[in-house]
């Protein structure tokens, strides 16, 4: 029987396969969330721009802000702003308490958190990172005045028999002289906290002459140390920087790290001394947009005033971790170490460690200002080249007297709204995952009920019959109501009506073979009788085929009751403990003499070979073995019985020389009423009924038959394995 292929995509696979097209949902949510993010991007766009044109028509019509000869505004990340400073400072206080609001321009130098801005510091040497300062310079009646706050952690002063000045912690003054043509060293280093005592120095820091035009203050604090100092301004030309050297071992006094507010110590390199304009300052500090970064340009594009800090000009203010309830640890490493590895594959991660190049000049370029500067406002995205940072800039012209003074120009980054979408993101996902997976989960336990319901009903199916093709079992009706209660309910009532009637087929032979035996003698006697009476030849052969009929009839008759007296012979017997090694060779002697034409082979072991079961149904299972054997065999060929113990059964085999099986037939060959005999064997009345009463007795002892063609030579070999008797 040819099985129908076995389909591997059951309804669990299809159920959850279908299930995957839930994923559209997550599709759909995060094609909202992009559209929300350009929603909320124009959003952003129109803010700043508002923002730009709020600053702009607070400076409109004040022309005396843009007057040239009112500031000298700054160029380059070297340049120093000197806010002016309105009182005299006093220098011999203690601490900083005369810089009072001034400190809030200071600007910070070296640390190892800073991100670089326009203002970023310049290290000379990096072996040690603790060393960073915070500054601020100022203008007063003449004076040029700047404070160093200085975190250092640990001190070392100049040694009181050192010749030298720069074998210790100093700060070191370098200046455009007045004429523009030399660049002047000056040293100060302390023996202690005291007032300065500075020095002029050659290259190598050789040939230190005091100075007494600079004066000021060393003090000591908890982080490190302080500096104040004041310079004449006449001393000055138009470039200076200042430098701080840490120097952290007292034994060899070498310089270990020193951070500088210029890169490189020549006249190119130096930084400008820049004087903002402070109405300006004032205006734009009014405003209070800290989270924005705002510059003010004139007509020829260069900067007055840059307020704010790019990196962290995101625009939202974001809720802070503080602000967010708390998170389960095991969410948290699933969220950090599966989910958002898996996220930020297409998701960017935004990061504020960026530099912009185009705000490290004052000068200022872009479409945007360019069109501001000719009385336009305008916004433009910028992506910068060395990483995935976005910049949302906008530029509004300021007025004064119909004619554009300048613009202001306020910029953002995108990384607030990138956040803020990434945010989304991952809520969208997280839900739709927690969604997706009950939603599977439900469906694959709703498949595996089902499928193992439908494979209950198979599998008591597959049990209702025997492999003699009769029916055994019945199929339990389900109360379900549903579908697969309903076909369990139609498969129990077909059982049950192909049970009757099937009992009704196997009954009929044994019912018919009774009721045709009372006519079968009523012909049989008749015939009888009328050969008494019969005297001419004629009727003498009609008699005599009428009688070879009836004969033929009744050995019909015999054979179809045969099976169903030996089931019923069967189920009344009791087994007991036999030596096949003395049944089968008894058996084979008498057929020896049942059939003096065939010659018979024995291979039996000499051992004693015990089975629990009946001596004369194996018997009348050889026989019928033997005959099917005999009437299959060529002429003058032998039939061999074979018989041996293996493991824990027992092998009978007879075997033929004779045509081989049709392979077709080789399953079929043991079931009722079937027969492979040709045409010209059939002389005598066959109804395949031998083999059939073979298995049936090979089943009574626990056994099993099967028929296969020789591989020898040609012929058929039927193989009976009857499990051994310990007992």
């Amino acid at each position: 029987m040819n099985l129908p292929f076995k389909n591997p995509f059951g309804i669990r696979f299809k159920l959850v396969f279908l299930s995957s097209f839930l994923l559209v949902i997550p599709w759909l949510g995060y094609q909202y969330i992009l559209e929300m993010e350009q929603v909320l991007r124009r959003g952003q766009e129109q803010t700043v721009l508002g923002t730009a044109q709020a600053l702009a028509t607070a400076l409109n019509e004040r022309p005396e802000l843009f007057n040239e000869e009112s500031y000298t505004p700054a160029r380059r990340t070297e340049d120093l702003y000197v806010y002016p400073i309105f009182s005299a400072l006093s220098l011999d206080d203690g601490a900083l308490i005369d810089w009072g609001e001034y400190q809030q321009y200071e600007v910070e130098y070296g640390h190892k958190d800073y991100i670089r801005t326009a203002l970023n510091p310049s290290r000379f040497y990096d072996r040690d990172d603790t060393l960073s300062f915070r500054s601020m310079v100022g203008e007063h009646n003449g004076s040029l005045y700047a404070y160093f706050k200085v975190i250092d952690d640990k001190i070392v002063y100049r040694s009181r028999d050192a010749l030298s000045v720069h074998r210790s912690d100093f700060l070191e003054i370098t200046m455009l002289s007045k004429e523009g043509n030399d660049i002047n060293r000056y040293v100060v280093a302390p023996h202690e906290p005291e007032f300065l005592y500075p020095f002029h120095v050659e290259d190598g820091y050789s040939d230190p002459v005091h100075e007494e035009r600079i004066s000021g203050q060393w003090y000591e604090s908890k982080d490190g140390y302080e500096i104040e100092l004041q310079i004449p301004m006449d001393m000055l030309g138009d470039r200076m920087g200042f430098a701080i050297f840490d120097v952290d071992d007292a034994s060899t006094r070498y310089v270990s790290t020193a951070v500088a507010t210029y890169k490189v110590a020549d006249a190119e390199r130096l930084g400008s001394l820049r004087l903002p304009t402070p109405e300006i300052d004032r205006i734009v500090a009014g405003m209070g947009h800290n989270n924005s970064r705002i510059q003010v340009v004139d007509r020829s594009g260069r900067v007055l005033l840059s307020v704010g800090d790019i990196q962290s000009a995101t625009g939202l203010l974001l809720s802070s971790a503080q602000d967010e309830p708390p998170i389960n640890k095991y969410w948290l490493y699933a969220q950090n170490k599966i989910l958002n590895p898996l996220y930020y594959q297409f998701l960017t991660k935004p990061s504020n460690d960026f530099i912009d190049d185009l705000y490290s000049d004052v000068t200022r370029e872009g479409a945007h200002i360019n069109a501001a500067l000719q009385g336009a406002a305008a916004t433009q995205f910028r992506t910068l080249t060395d990483s995935e940072t976005r910049l949302l800039e906008a530029a509004h012209p300021i007025l004064a007297n119909g004619e554009i003074m300048g613009a202001v120009v306020v910029d953002q980054n995108m990384n607030g709204l990138r956040t803020f979408r990434n945010q989304a993101m991952e809520t969208l996902f997280n839900t739709m995952l927690a969604v997706m997976l009950v939603v599977t989960l439900g469906l694959f336990f709703s498949a595996s009920r089902i499928s193992s319901r439908i494979r209950g009903l198979r599998n008591q199916a597959e049990g209702i019959i025997d492999d003699t093709g009769r029916v055994k079992n019945t199929i339990v009706a389900t109360r379900n109501s549903d579908e697969i209660g309903d076909l369990s309910r139609s498969f129990s009532s077909i059982v049950e009506r192909l049970t009757q009637y099937t009992s009704y087929l196997e009954n009929m032979s044994s019912r018919l073979s009774h009721e045709l035996r009372t006519p079968v003698t009523v012909v049989r006697s008749s015939l009888e009788n009328l050969g008494l009476t019969a005297t001419d030849n004629d009727s003498a052969v009609y008699i005599e085929r009428a009688e070879e009929g009836i004969k033929r009839l009744n050995l019909i008759l015999t054979n179809m009751s045969e099976a169903t007296r030996l089931e019923q012979m069967l189920q009344s017997s009791e087994k007991e403990k036999i030596d096949l090694s003395k049944v089968i060779p008894g058996c084979v002697e008498g057929y020896k003499l049942a059939y003096p034409e065939t010659r018979f082979d024995l291979d039996i072991s000499q051992n004693p070979i015990f089975v629990n079961g009946v001596p004369e149904y194996i018997a009348q299972l050889l026989d019928k073995l033997i005959a099917n054997a005999v009437e299959f065999s060529y002429p003058d060929q032998s039939v061999t019985v074979f018989s041996r113990a293996l493991r824990d059964h027992t092998i009978i085999k007879v075997s033929n020389a004779g045509p081989y099986l049709p392979e077709e037939m080789k399953d079929r060959l043991f079931d009722s009423m079937i027969s492979v005999r040709t045409q010209e064997k059939q002389d005598q009345p066959h109804l395949g009924m031998g083999l059939h009463i073979a298995r049936i007795i090979a089943e009574f002892h626990g056994g099993q038959i099967r028929a296969e063609n020789r591989q020898d030579r040609e012929g058929v070999v039927i193989t009976v394995v009857i499990p051994l008797f310990y007992r």
